[in-house]
């Protein structure tokens, strides 16, 4: 299995993430995004591998499902320190990921905006996102987890 260093990013909040992607980038990780997030690394001429390009699946139901995969949470949670991990991974062909930067859809903002209506609120409940911090926060030890744009620079 070819070794090299992955982050996921995915954030609704793009402020600061074209910096956090290219210090990530050039300390040598592979970029993996979503749509927008991707587009607006792309845009800035930092080079991301879309999701759909790791899973071979597109994302689908106008974007509810594009991070939920075990491709992604494979890499996610395995563990470094286990020689059966580290097998699975390799018989699976998944690549472990370090880095995931993520925050989530604005609800609280959605649903006090006056005349938002049930079905944008419901839109703004956000289910990959709190599944990858999820995740990553199980696997600790291997995954460093950043979700607040003043915490890019630190990393």
């Amino acid at each position: 299995m070819e070794k090299r260093k992955r982050a996921i990013i995915s954030v609704s909040d793009k402020s600061g993430i074209v910096e956090m992607a290219r210090g990530l980038s050039k300390a040598g990780y592979e970029i993996i995004s979503t749509g927008g997030t991707a587009r607006e690394l792309r845009n800035a001429n930092i080079d991301v591998t879309l999701i759909s390009e790791i899973t071979q699946f597109p994302e689908i139901l106008d974007g509810r499902v594009k991070t939920l995969h075990p491709l992604i949470f494979g890499g996610l949670l395995a563990q470094s320190d286990k020689p059966e991990h580290r097998k699975q991974l390799k018989e699976q062909n998944i690549m472990p990921i370090q880095v995931i930067v993520v925050n989530l859809y604005p609800f609280e903002k959605t649903v006090l905006q006056e005349d938002v209506s049930l079905e944008e609120a419901i839109e703004n409940i956000d289910i990959g996102g709190p599944s990858l911090l999820r995740a990553a926060a199980k696997n600790y030890r291997d995954v460093t987890v950043v979700i607040d744009p003043d915490d890019y620079k630190l990393v």
